[in-house]
C-alpha cells in the first residue's frame, strides 16, 4: 500500500515554523505505531516541534491521534460520575493515597491509573509496592469490577492505552525533548481521555521540585492541558501548586504510605492535608457534588474505610508491616534558629540516591529507602536538634545523598523567614 504522506516533507513543515494538518498527524502518529515511520524520523519531528512549537489544533489532533493508536475505555455503565486526578510530579508527592479514597468514598468513582518514578519524582505505584501483596497490575474487567464494587482503583495503567505515546515517550526521554509543552500535554491529555474518565483535575507543579520549575511555564501546560481535555469532551481543570519545598514529612515510598495513612486517619501534615482537600473539593465539584463536606469525610473514618478496601481489593494487607530500612543517619542542626529554607529538589535527589528512585525504567526501587523530615521552613530550631533522617539499606549510599545535600537547607534569624508562598497558587479552567 503507498504512503499518503512523505515523513521528511512534515519534518521540514515543522522545521521550517510551518503547520500541519489533521490527515498529516494522523497519518503520522499511525505510521509511527506500526513502524513505517523510524525513532530518527520522530526524533527529528520531535526535535522540531520542541523548536518551534505547535498551533492549539496541532496539538489538539497529535492528543486525539495518540488516543486513537489504542483502545479507549468507557465506565459509562457504571451509572455513577468519574473523576480523575493527574500530577506533573514532585517531591513528597503523595496526595493520590489519600485522595483517591476520600473522593470515592463521596459515591463517585475514581479511576486512578498511575505511573511509577523516575529520577528525583516518585511513582505512586512505587509507594504502594511497600504494601505487602498489593498488585499494580489490573486487567480492565477487574478495573470495571474494582470501581462498581468499592468506587475507587489505583492501579498500572494497560499497555493498549495510547501505544503511540508510550514509544514517543521513550524516545523523547534520551533525545532531549520531554521539556516540550504541546508533547508534555498530548503524552498526559492522551492517557487520560482514552482512559474515559468524564471529569479530570490536573495538578500541575511548579518549583524546584517540580518538572516545570517556571510558573508561567507550568500555567501554559495547565491550560494547554485544559484546553484539550475540554476539547475532548473531559470536564478538565487545573490547580497549579508551590513544589518550591518537599510535600508533608516524608520523601520516599513505604515511609510516604504511612504518611498518608495518618492523613486518612485524621491527622498527617498541614499542607498534605490542605492539598488534599483542595484537589478533592475541585473533583467533586465537577462531579456534582460543589457542596462536599471533604474535611469531614476525611475526619469520621469514611476515607480511610474505602482506602482499606481498595488495598484489600487489590490482594494488600492494609494492617501489614511496612519495610524498614537497615541503616539510617539523622543530620542535626548545627546552630540555634530558624530553618529558613529546604529545597525540593535537592531533597528528592537526595532521595533517589538512597534508592528510593530509579536512573532506568527496568531498576528496582529500595522501599524503606527515603528521607524523614523533623523540621519545615519556619520552625525554630535549636543546636543539636535533629533536622531530617536518611534512610537506606546500603549506608555507603549515604554520602552521596548527603553530597546533594550541601546547601540545600540553612538555618539564620526569625528576621531572614519571610514565610512561605500559598500552596494552591491558581486555578485554571
Amino acid at each position: 500500500m503507498a504512503e499518503k504522506f512523505d515523513v521528511v516533507d512534515l519534518i521540514r513543515t515543522k522545521r521550517d515554523k510551518g503547520s500541519l494538518t489533521t490527515a498529516e498527524i494522523n497519518w503520522l502518529i499511525d505510521a509511527y505505531t506500526r513502524g513505517y515511520v523510524g525513532d530518527e524520523q520522530m526524533a527529528a519531528f520531535a526535535m522540531a516541534v520542541t523548536l518551534n512549537g505547535m498551533t492549539r489544533d496541532e496539538v489538539r489532533d497529535l492528543t486525539l491521534a495518540m488516543i486513537a493508536s489504542g483502545e479507549r475505555m468507557d465506565f459509562s455503565s457504571l451509572g455513577k460520575p468519574t473523576v480523575d486526578k493527574h500530577s506533573t510530579g514532585g517531591v513528597g508527592d503523595k496526595i493520590t493515597l489519600p485522595l483517591m479514597p476520600l473522593v470515592a468514598s463521596f459515591g463517585v468513582a475514581v479511576p486512578q491509573l498511575s505511573g511509577r518514578g523516575l529520577g528525583h519524582t516518585g511513582g505512586t505505584l512505587d509507594k504502594l509496592e511497600s504494601i505487602p501483596g498489593w498488585r499494580a497490575s489490573l486487567t480492565n474487567d477487574e478495573i470495571f469490577a474494582q470501581l462498581s464494587s468499592v468506587g475507587g482503583v489505583i492501579c498500572a495503567a494497560g499497555s493498549g492505552l495510547a501505544p503511540a505515546d508510550k514509544k514517543l515517550y521513550a524516545l523523547r526521554d534520551i533525545t532531549g525533548t520531554v521539556e516540550a509543552i504541546p508533547l508534555i500535554a498530548s503524552s498526559i491529555m492522551s492517557k487520560k481521555i482514552a482512559e474515559g474518565t468524564d471529569s479530570l483535575v490536573l495538578d500541575v507543579k511548579f518549583g524546584s521540585g517540580a518538572f516545570m520549575q517556571d510558573i508561567a511555564l507550568s500555567r501554559e501546560l495547565a491550560q494547554t492541558m485544559v484546553d484539550l481535555g475540554n476539547d475532548a469532551g473531559v470536564r478538565t481543570t487545573a490547580l497549579l501548586t508551590n513544589m518550591h519545598v518537599p510535600l508533608g514529612l516524608a520523601i520516599g515510598n513505604a515511609n510516604e504510605v504511612r504518611e498518608s495513612v495518618e492523613v486518612l486517619a485524621g491527622g498527617g501534615p498541614a499542607d498534605v492535608v490542605e492539598l488534599t482537600l483542595a484537589l478533592a473539593s475541585e473533583m467533586l465539584r465537577l462531579a456534582g457534588q460543589p457542596d462536599a463536606d471533604v474535611a469531614a469525610a476525611l475526619k469520621d473514618g469514611r476515607a480511610m474505610d474505602t482506602w482499606r478496601r481498595v488495598i484489600e481489593a487489590q490482594g494488600g494487607d492494609p494492617d501489614g508491616a511496612l519495610p524498614t530500612p537497615r541503616e539510617t543517619m539523622t543530620v542535626t542542626a548545627p546552630s540555634s534558629g530558624v530553618l529558613l529554607r529546604q529545597d525540593a529538589l535537592s531533597f528528592g535527589i537526595a532521595a533517589w540516591r538512597l534508592g528510593a528512585g530509579r536512573a532506568r525504567a527496568a531498576d528496582p526501587v529500595v522501599h524503606a529507602a527515603g528521607i524523614d523530615l523533623l523540621a519545615k521552613p519556619g520552625d525554630t530550631v535549636v543546636e543539636g536538634q535533629p533536622l531530617f533522617t536518611l534512610s537506606g539499606d546500603d549506608p555507603a549510599r549515604f554520602e552521596r545523598a548527603l553530597e546533594s545535600l550541601e546547601g540545600a537547607w540553612s538555618i539564620g534569624p526569625a528576621s531572614d523567614y519571610f514565610g512561605e508562598a500559598p500552596l494552591v497558587a491558581e486555578r485554571i479552567s
